[in-house]
């Protein structure tokens, strides 16, 4: 037993030592005076997400904690990246994998969480996920892997490579090196955990600002000091927003919280894909819609910094969804007020 372990852990630290770290962009074409915004592209990843720190830390703290063994069955619930990144690292340690998500998780998803060996169970209701991924988990004694519950606890937030190491290293060089405001929405909770907790354990004055969108009660429980809250339905931005407030979610360590609808989530992804040149997922809008809304602000303050928000995943998962316009109208009805305020920024 001891000695599986062993190899499978080694195996994903070599998969680490293999991987190079994302790229940090300019947004150099935005032209919000004195204020510098940069998007931290995580899509570069060998699964093409953010989800592969998790999926990669939470595997570790599974093996290392004695959860996972050689014959070990893997359930996950997750509307997508996630299941794509744990799918990655099954695989690549020896262990079946199953995904439990909404029926309407898009297609190019599961495609990809099949490609890795996985397999995926489906729900009508994300509100039903999580009971549906224990229950699967205890037929087949198998173990829940419970992102919304270890993500916070699993990545180790004093550095170790870890996202906001990776960020404040990348900026060093940059002429407002350490960024006036970090903006990042939850899913988990556990990205935005690890970044908060970070700069307190560095003495920055970073302040975290994080986004949310539409049925995910994150803000209003934040608002409201509530973790009580429930939603009667899940969000309609994919991979971010919850029902819930989920363990991962440390709220004492963010500084304020902007909702965002899901039309400015929306339009801002196209907004990005069209006049920018980056195409990237609906969370990367709902994103870049919160550092925008800082960036104005520190404008009309007379502020000048830089500002740092990260791009999830790439809009290639979402060409049959979020960039059909007749699907969008559907889902969402009409953005175009949104993408006329982004229309108005100027670009250089």
């Amino acid at each position: 037993m001891a000695s599986w372990v062993t190899q499978a852990i080694n195996k994903i630290n070599a998969d680490y030592q293999r991987s190079a770290d994302t790229h940090l962009i300019k947004l150099d074409r935005i032209n919000i005076s004195g204020v510098d915004i940069y998007l931290k592209d995580e899509s570069t990843h060998p699964t093409g997400s953010l989800k592969h720190r998790l999926a990669r830390s939470l595997f570790l703290y599974a093996l290392c904690n004695g959860k996972i063994s050689q014959d070990s069955l893997i359930v996950e619930a997750s509307s997508g990246s996630t299941a794509v990144s744990e799918a990655y690292f099954a695989r690549m340690i020896g262990v079946p994998f199953i995904a439990v998500m909404p029926r309407s998780t898009a297609q190019s998803k599961i495609a990809l969480i099949e490609q890795f060996g996985g397999k995926c169970h489906f729900v009508d209701c994300p509100t039903q996920m999580h009971d549906e991924a224990i229950r699967i988990a205890e037929q087949n004694k198998g173990y829940f892997m419970d992102q919304f519950m270890f993500a916070e606890r699993a990545t180790d937030w004093r550095g170790n490579n870890n996202i906001a190491e990776s960020i404040f290293e990348q900026m060093s060089a940059e002429p407002h090196p350490e960024p006036h405001t970090i903006v990042m929405s939850a899913g988990t909770g556990g990205t935005s955990a690890t970044i908060g907790r970070y700069i307190r354990y560095k003495g920055l004055d970073t302040s975290l600002v994080v986004v949310d969108p539409d049925y995910s009660v994150f803000y209003d429980s934040y608002q409201q000091r509530d973790t009580s809250l429930v939603a009667q339905r899940g969000s309609r931005i994919e991979g971010i927003g919850r029902p819930k407030v989920e363990a991962s979610f440390q709220a004492d360590v963010i500084d304020s919280m902007i909702k965002v609808p899901d039309g400015a989530s929306v339009a801002t992804m196209l907004w990005l894909a069209d006049r920018i040149g980056i195409t990237a997922g609906p969370s990367t809008g709902t994103n870049l819609w919160g550092a925008l809304q800082v960036a104005n602000q520190m404008r009309e303050n007379g502020e000048k910094g830089s500002v740092v928000t990260l791009m999830c995943d790439s809009g290639e998962r979402y060409q049959d969804t979020y960039y059909n316009i007749e699907w969008v109208t559907q889902e969402f009805g009409a953005i175009d007020t949104y993408r006329q305020q982004l229309a108005d920024i100027a670009l250089v």
